[in-house]
């Protein structure tokens, strides 16, 4: 009976996606009994030869020669023995039967080149398998990590759900990076924290980072000194991989505008603290009295009185230096100056003109 290509991925796939959730959904009986039993990981990756058999299926449907079938084979034994993740076996058997998945993994096999990236639209065709397209994204975006374009990765990642790839741990632990990297905070603690505790045996080294992360996610504030200065390192990024466009421009916009408020509620908080330092709510004055005005003192002006002595004429000048005082205060003071003084001078001569009591 001949079946059509389209139906037969189509239909393995299907299988494929009952195998590997019965390997990640509890049964019905466990369900019942959630709330007796301790939590437990939620989320496993299909066993090697689980994803050796989708592999080989695929290019059997695929109606792959039987030389490249051999090839495969071949490939997935030396990766047993090698100890090569399942993920990388079936990127490899992809590119055995594929042009443009082996041109995909040469370029993962390189440092990201000066320029644009290549176009990578096969990945997200309606006609690229599942199978082909989750997997091979995960990878891309892998390399995409490795390269630090991490708006590159989460193009490629964030619509992918654990259980659409044969390596659940990897998808989960590069959007957490992914997310970590460009301060999505949310959504960080989200990939983080399914990684951290509904994947079952995820890799020592996924889970000690991903708890690093988590602990820095969770302390970071907005709009803080510690938020602005990774935005400004973000910007940094982005303007050595050659990214000056509007997205670039926008973030600079922000910073500046943090930078602003943050100075502004320092300079806020310093006149709070001098202004409790000064004595609070008391009169007394917190700068000098300008020179360009005379000050409206609302008391009378008097002192106490000292003994002076029994000389009389005491503070006065004579009459010529009097006037020389007076004419270089003229010059050296703003006029009102002047009269202040002339007016305390009569003042004291009055004064003195009245015996002390």
């Amino acid at each position: 009976m001949n079946r059509k290509p389209g139906l037969l991925v189509s239909n393995q796939l299907g299988l494929a996606a009952l195998a590997v959730l019965g390997i990640l959904c509890p049964t019905a009986a466990v369900a019942q009994n959630a709330d007796r039993l301790p939590s437990q990981p939620a989320l496993a990756a299909p066993a090697f030869d689980e994803v050796r058999a989708l592999a080989m299926t695929w290019l059997d449907e695929s109606k792959a020669d039987p030389a490249v079938r051999e090839q495969a084979l071949e490939l997935w034994q030396s990766a047993q023995v090698g100890g090569i993740a399942a993920l990388d076996a079936l990127a490899g058997t992809f590119a055995l039967a594929d042009p443009r998945a082996a041109r995909l993994l040469e370029i993962c096999r390189k440092p990201r080149p000066r320029g644009p990236l290549a176009e990578q639209d096969w990945l997200a065709a309606e006609d690229t398998p599942p199978l082909v397209r989750n997997n091979l994204r995960l990878v891309y975006g892998r390399w995409l990590a490795q390269q630090g374009l991490y708006d590159e990765l989460l193009a490629q990642l964030s619509d992918i759900k654990p259980a659409d790839v044969v390596d659940p741990a990897s998808l989960l632990f590069y959007q957490g990076v992914a997310h970590h990297r460009l301060l999505n905070k949310q959504e960080g603690l989200a990939a983080i924290g399914t990684l951290l505790n509904q994947v079952a045996a995820s890799p020592r080294r996924f889970a000690a980072v991903a708890a690093l992360m988590q602990h820095d996610l969770e302390a970071l504030e907005d709009e803080s000194l510690d938020h602005i200065a990774r935005r400004m390192d973000d910007i940094r990024r982005r303007l050595e991989l050659g990214r000056a466009g509007s997205k670039v421009r926008k973030i600079e916009d922000d910073v500046i505008a943090s930078l602003d408020k943050l100075i502004e509620e320092m300079e806020q908080q310093q006149q709070q603290q001098q202004s409790a330092a000064s004595g609070g709510g008391s009169s007394r004055p917190s700068a000098p009295m300008p020179d360009s005005r005379l000050a409206r003192a609302a008391g009378a002006g008097d002192v106490n009185r000292r003994d002076l002595g029994d000389s009389s004429g005491w503070g006065n000048l004579p009459a010529r230096q009097r006037e020389e005082a007076l004419q270089q205060i003229g010059k050296d003071f703003p006029a009102h100056y002047r009269d202040a003084i002339e007016q305390y001078f009569r003042k004291l001569a009055s004064e003195t003109e009245t015996p002390r009591e």
